[in-house]
């Protein structure tokens, strides 16, 4: 086989592509088949001493970057790739502690930690699967008849967003929250982050409004299907449509526009549609059972959002720690 490298189970080889997070490449061991073919651009190698899995943490640490960076010359890319000479890569130095023994300890509670890891994002996983399945049970299945349905323009009140320029420094020096669709999670009803604010003579001049707390914010255009309930009193831009007031229990109609908002995004995938427009979001139709019932079920899926975020956050937890010991442990 000519014009590739044959590379073994447990032998490394050197990708020079740069990309995000990954500056100088990235240095992989095969470990998922007895061999596999590489080109002639990669730079393939197997350990003389040293414990596998040990170096193998070492290089997902990126603390040989040092080396590396010390044998790229400024500028030194082509078409993607790093120039990084074979002979002077296999000459970089690297610290790493003698005793094998001491390699094998620390393998090995790395290893742990990322099976660790693994069954905590298995856990989320499996947790976010089960939420669209029961948002389906809850919207879909288990409708009764007896349920009231309505269109949102009958139910709701709406306003739209804007942006304040951009030019006007001034404008964005306030006190007043001013959310896009990048400030809402894709996941959850209640999590907004305001990390922008205007003042009261930006919204005079543009084309957004001051919404209520408790507001729903839909997002119909760039980021569509998201909808959370606005914590404060805030602006938001023309990516969204908001509805002010609304009959019914909020968590609950928010749920429910979330999921059917999903539906109509799916719709517009693969097609030349952009976004869902306000009058279809108007004319939605929703379900109204009685209030306690709406309640009840509000209740339940808030709970089960709950239940999924500490999930969340302990994955979170541990891919810090395993991110803090990879950085502490090499040198």
């Amino acid at each position: 086989m000519s014009g590739y490298y044959l590379l073994k189970n447990g032998e490394f080889a050197y990708n020079k592509s740069y990309s995000v997070g990954y500056d100088f490449g990235s240095i992989k061991r095969l470990d998922r088949y007895p061999m596999g073919a590489l080109s002639t651009l990669y730079i393939c190698f197997a350990l003389k001493r040293h414990e596998s899995d040990f170096i193998k943490a070492y290089f997902d640490s990126l603390k040989w970057y040092r080396e590396i960076y010390m044998i790229s010359a400024e500028g030194a890319r082509n078409h993607g790739l790093l120039n990084v000479p074979t002979e002077e890569f296999f000459d970089t130095k690297h610290y790493l502690p003698e005793n094998t023994d001491e390699q094998r300890k620390i393998a090995d509670f790395l290893i742990a930690l990322d099976r660790r890891i693994e069954t905590q994002q298995s856990l989320v996983d499996n947790l976010k699967k089960y939420k669209r399945g029961l948002h389906k049970l809850v919207f879909i299945k288990n409708r009764k008849p007896s349920w009231e349905k309505s269109a949102l323009h009958d139910i709701a009140s709406f306003c739209g967003g804007g942006t304040p320029s951009k030019d006007v420094s001034s404008y964005w020096d306030g006190e007043i929250g001013w959310i896009s669709s990048s400030d809402i999670q894709e996941e959850w009803i209640d999590d907004i982050s305001v990390t922008r604010r205007i003042t009261k003579k930006a919204i005079d001049n543009s084309a957004t409004k001051l919404c209520p707390e408790g507001t729903i914010a839909i997002v119909s255009r760039v980021g569509v299907g998201k909808v959370a309930i606005i914590p404060e009193s805030l602006c938001t831009s023309q990516d969204f449509t908001n509805i002010t007031s609304i009959t019914g229990n909020t968590h609950y109609m928010a749920y429910q526009i979330a999921f059917r908002m999903k539906l109509e995004a799916m719709k517009t995938q693969g097609t030349s549609i952009k976004g869902v427009t306000a009058d279809t979001i108007k004319s939605m139709g929703v379900d109204i059972p009685p209030l306690e019932e709406q309640k009840k079920i509000a209740d339940m899926l808030t709970a089960f959002d709950s239940y999924i975020k500490r999930a969340v956050y302990e994955l979170d937890i541990f891919l810090t720690m395993k991110k803090a010991l990879l950085q502490q442990l090499f040198i």
